[in-house]
């Protein structure tokens, strides 16, 4: 190892930079929350290409004297601080000094500055390798950042940077986090010339909530309120019916500065405890007002790491605030009677929208069944027409793993001659050894699978069902972003999916075999959400892959009903056309055989 030395301090800023400005939406954060500091009434934030090519914010807050404009971009000057002592009472959202020089860093900045009674505006650039000049311009009071060619000398970062759907995203995310606690203040949001956001003083919380994410979102939520001697909380819970399985609506704020808390969600999905499906996640958006004594918010340069003083406490108060607003609204757990004797309920393993309307049963006939014609070896002779066969204990416990499965796909197609649905969820028929039984859900996830990757592939596409009435999903601004970021992908995959208005899409379209009731297809979208959020793997083949097998378990779930005999013989003949019929894309089973010896061991 060689001898210590100190590093040149433009080096030390580009490390810095690593800290603070990880992305586009990291140089949005620092430079609205700047911008609310400096007391602006109004904040408008503009992007092109996502955030690569240029980020300007926009505010009418105090602005900044000569001295201070280029002093700015030096490491650690703040005026939030002045000592050690004031890190224990921080109000403000900055105060490390330390956003401005890391942006500096790594970016191309202008800045434009000017006072109320300054004669003239001051412009600051701060050019390739740190070059700094200033000049006297005209400008109104306040302040104007302008970000250009981030990341250019750092081209490793920059190649890193995920689509500009996905990075627009972000953007919109840090946007909401910080226009949703100054419901006061007006904001705005242009993307490459397009309107995403024009939010105007509202008359309070729930307005902005609802100008940001939609009415959906609002008018699925309870008021929920406590008041102790150590906090106050505020803000809104979901209710357990709207909860989903895509993450995207929770927020925690203290004193006004959004924070993350794996330890204090815990807290809310406590109280939703027997309320929501396992895999669900219902919105919150809770406001704590806390003595600034009692946290630390210096802990990641990002600031949305908060440590309290008392954290169980806390986890206390959120738990039995959002448990009481539940019950208070009938949503809490029933009161146990006798249940001796009564019916067990299955969990629900799934959204609670695909549970409110209730189908009414219905009688599988199968158009060519003909009562005269003989009855051929190995097929259900003692069975009553009309009826569905019972199979005791369970066949399935008697088939054995080690078969050779191999021959059931010689033929690669199945007869036709006796095909049976039992309750939608298996097919039967007769073949020479005994019963084919097919996973119809498995089944549709295989060829869902193989569609998707061709279609991701290059090399083929679904085919789309039109919708008879198209279905508006409300979707929030951040999310519509990533459907037209993905349009000509969701297209080969048999999507019609078309932006519509501020934070909507709507469906015209889906994959064949996918269901076109409007609940399922609003299940369908929000999967969807999930899917198109990831951001992927570095590796392209194995991103693919799991877009597929995500796709393809998704369309499986919200698949239309089997309800026909020529679909279920359809089914199968698509399936055993594939490459793979015996196992879904995860490795689990399709196709089992119900040996003839096997069915006697039955009697």
């Amino acid at each position: 190892m060689g001898r210590l030395k100190v590093l040149p301090a433009q080096i030390a800023n580009m490390i810095a930079a690593g800290e603070v400005v990880q992305r586009p939406s990291s140089v949005v954060k620092e430079l609205m929350e700047n911008a609310v500091d400096a007391g602006a009434g109004q904040v408008s934030v503009v992007v092109t290409d996502a955030g690569r090519t240029l980020i300007q914010v926009i505010d009418n807050g105090c602005g900044m004297s000569p001295a201070d404009a280029v002093l700015c971009f030096e490491r650690h000057a703040t005026s939030k601080i002045a000592s050690a002592e004031d890190l224990n009472d921080i109000e403000t959202y900055g105060f490390r000094g330390e956003a401005l020089a890391s942006i500096a860093a790594v970016a191309e900045v202008t800045l434009r500055t000017r006072r109320e009674g300054d004669e003239t505006a001051t412009e600051v650039r701060v050019g390739q390798n740190g070059e700094v000049s200033t000049s006297s311009v005209s400008a109104p009071v306040g302040s104007n950042f302008a970000v250009r060619n981030l990341f250019y000398n750092t081209p490793a970062r920059r190649k890193f940077l995920k689509s500009d759907s996905v990075e627009l995203k972000h953007i919109i995310e840090e946007f909401t986090r910080v226009a949703i606690t100054r419901p006061e203040k007006s904001f705005s949001l242009k993307s490459n010339g397009r309107d995403i956001f024009v939010l105007k003083e509202a008359k309070s919380l729930k307005f902005r909530i609802l100008d940001l994410l939609g009415s959906n979102v609002v008018g699925d939520v309870l008021d929920i309120s406590a008041q102790t001697s150590i906090l106050k909380l505020s803000g809104f819970v979901g209710r357990p019916d709207s909860a989903r399985k895509t993450l995207g609506n929770q927020f925690f704020f203290v004193n006004g500065r959004y924070f993350r808390s794996a330890y204090l969600h815990k807290a809310v999905m406590k109280a939703y405890e027997d309320m929501i499906p396992e895999g669900v996640t219902p919105s919150y958006f809770i406001f704590l007002e806390v003595d600034p004594h009692g946290i630390d918010v210096n802990i990641h340069p990002t600031k949305t790491e908060v440590k309290f003083e008392d954290d169980s406490l806390i986890f206390q108060v959120i738990y039995a605030c959002v448990k009481e607003t539940l019950g208070r609204n009938s949503f809490g757990a029933g009161i146990n009677f006798d249940t001796e004797g009564a019916i067990e309920l299955p969990q629900l393993g799934r959204s609670f929208e695909q549970y409110r309307e209730v189908a009414p049963p219905q009688t599988q006939i199968d158009p060519t069944f003909d009562p005269f014609s003989p009855v051929p070896d190995g097929s259900f002779e003692d069975q009553p027409a009309g009826t569905t066969p019972s199979f005791g204990g369970g066949y399935g416990s008697y088939v054995d793993r080690r078969e050779d499965y191999g021959q059931l796909f010689e033929a690669r197609t199945a007869p036709a001659s006796r095909v049976l649905i039992i309750q939608g969820k298996y097919i039967l028929t007769p073949v020479s050894s005994g019963v084919m039984v097919v996973n119809v859900s498995r089944a549709r996830e295989r060829i869902f699978y193989d569609r998707a990757l061709k279609a991701l592939n290059g090399s083929g596409s679904h085919v789309t069902q039109t919708a008879l009435f198209p279905v508006e999903v409300q979707v929030g601004a951040a999310q519509q972003q990533l459907f037209a970021g993905h349009a000509e992908t969701l297209a080969a995959l048999g999507f019609d999916i078309t932006p519509f208005g501020p934070d909507s899409v709507v469906v015209g379209g889906v994959p064949e075999g996918y269901s076109c009731e409007a609940g399922k297809v609003q299940q369908t979208v929000t999967d969807l959400m999930g899917i198109l959020s990831e951001d992927g793997t570095a590796l392209p083949e194995m991103a693919r892959q799991r877009t597929a097998e995500r796709l393809a378990t998704s369309g499986a779930s919200n698949s239309a009903p089997l309800d026909s005999v020529l679909e279920a013989q359809s089914l199968i003949d698509t399936l055993f056309a594939s490459e793979n019929a015996e196992l879904t894309s995860n490795g689990r089973r399709i196709v089992n055989i119900v040996k003839i010896g096997d069915i006697d061991k039955l009697f």
